[in-house]
């Protein structure tokens, strides 16, 4: 079912609640070291401020376990998002319902933008609380989902608040939507799905999922060392997952029979141990040492990678290849990043990323830019590609 957008919504002189993602990374100084998050809602902030609304942005930040801790206070983002929507003022608010929270809303000028505290600061948020949904919902009008990475929650603020209040995707979940469609739903075949991260067992129904969907499933990281020692070959002290060895030997057993060629390592980076400056070697997997850590796939496996990429015409990509914040071992995700946004640049690639460390894995890599999209979404993310159903998407369907 199509969602209900914003196309051609009246907002002026309204009151529009827009849930947004405000839970940015934060440096050791304090400062926002990332502001991708909040550039995602510029689109559809900037249209309901043109159209003349009264902008309500509410957000979560942290886990504040349902109580007010100041550690937690969203009112230090008010000056990125002011620079970000191009705002000259941006009103903080010390609380997400209430009166006072209502009325200052409501005094807001047509065009004017309001900043919510902290949602997470009440036990109600994550418990869905009907009461609490509807004290969100008496602050406005109309109420707006803005943030794709949170619509795996059934969350008041998500989920619940619809029953109360007109909903409607913002611009951001609706390109989010739209473009993670077009890799699962509407993509152009061959294609591809390179999928990294340490563990199998967090990964096992979207393993299950793009087996069925993909003509190349390259598989990096931790979890490729279940594989390996599935197949019977030698990880030396790696990081694997026992108890997932015989899941592993059925995802290869389902990929034979339905034409899925499944990418494994068939050669290594190792270490005796992972930190900055260590020794590494380049070794083919017979070559792997009993006290060698596999900490990146080597230069072979890059190339059946790399013509994978090159022969496909969609990518989804979902975690890295190898320990990338710890150089040498960030060299092949790096390369197949490059190769991937090079093809794409070329016109000849669809690529789509996103989850767990992916988007910083691009990032020093240099290869975000040429991705068709990055999603800064995590669980909302890989549930979708599970092919779960999320909680917040089926409220906003049409």
């Amino acid at each position: 079912m199509p969602l209900k957008t914003i196309e051609n919504l009246d907002v002026t002189g309204k009151v529009v609640l827009v849930r947004c993602d405000f839970n940015v990374p934060i440096s050791e100084d304090g400062e926002i070291s990332d502001t991708s998050r909040i550039e995602r809602h510029a689109p559809t902030i900037i249209t309901l401020v043109n159209k003349g609304a009264k902008v309500a942005l509410l957000s979560h930040f942290g886990r504040p376990g349902g109580k007010f801790d100041e550690n937690f206070s969203l009112g230090f983002v008010s000056e990125s998002i002011s620079e970000v929507f191009k705002a000259s003022e941006v009103v903080v608010i010390p609380d997400c319902i209430g009166d006072v929270a209502k009325q200052v809303i409501s005094d807001l000028p047509n065009g004017g933008i309001a900043l919510l505290e902290n949602v997470r600061f009440y036990e109600g948020e994550e418990k869905n609380d009907p009461v609490f949904c509807k004290s969100l919902a008496d602050l406005a009008d109309i109420y707006i989902n803005d943030s794709f990475s949170v619509c795996h929650r059934a969350h008041s603020s998500v989920h619940g608040i619809t029953k109360y209040l007109p909903s409607y995707a913002g611009l951001a979940l609706q390109l989010e939507i739209e473009m993670l469609e077009k890799v699962l739903k509407n993509s152009e075949p061959p294609m591809m799905a390179i999928i990294g991260g340490s563990k199998v067992s967090t990964k096992l129904k979207l393993l299950g999922n793009l087996v069925e969907k993909m003509k190349y499933l390259a598989i990096g990281g931790g979890m490729a060392n279940t594989f390996l020692a599935a197949k019977g070959l030698n990880i030396g002290s790696s990081f694997y997952e026992k108890d997932m060895l015989e899941e592993a030997k059925n995802i290869m057993e389902k990929a034979k029979t339905v034409s899925c060629d499944i990418i494994l390592p068939v050669d290594a980076i190792v270490a005796d141990k992972l930190e900055f400056g260590v020794e590494s070697f380049a070794v083919d997997l017979d070559n792997v040492k009993k006290n060698n850590m596999i900490l990146d796939v080597g230069e072979k496996t890059v190339e059946l990678i790399s013509n994978g990429i090159i022969n496909s015409k969609t990518l989804l990509w979902n975690g890295p290849l190898g320990v990338f914040e710890i150089p040498p071992f960030d060299e092949s995700t790096s390369s197949c990043a490059l190769t991937a946004a090079m093809m794409t640049r070329a016109g000849g690639l669809v690529s789509v990323a996103g989850g767990g460390d992916t988007v910083s894995a691009l990032n020093h890599a240099g290869a975000s830019g040429g991705f068709s999209y990055i999603s800064v979404a995590g669980g909302a993310f890989l549930e979708w590609i599970e092919g779960k159903s999320l909680p917040g998407l089926q409220v906003l369907n049409d």
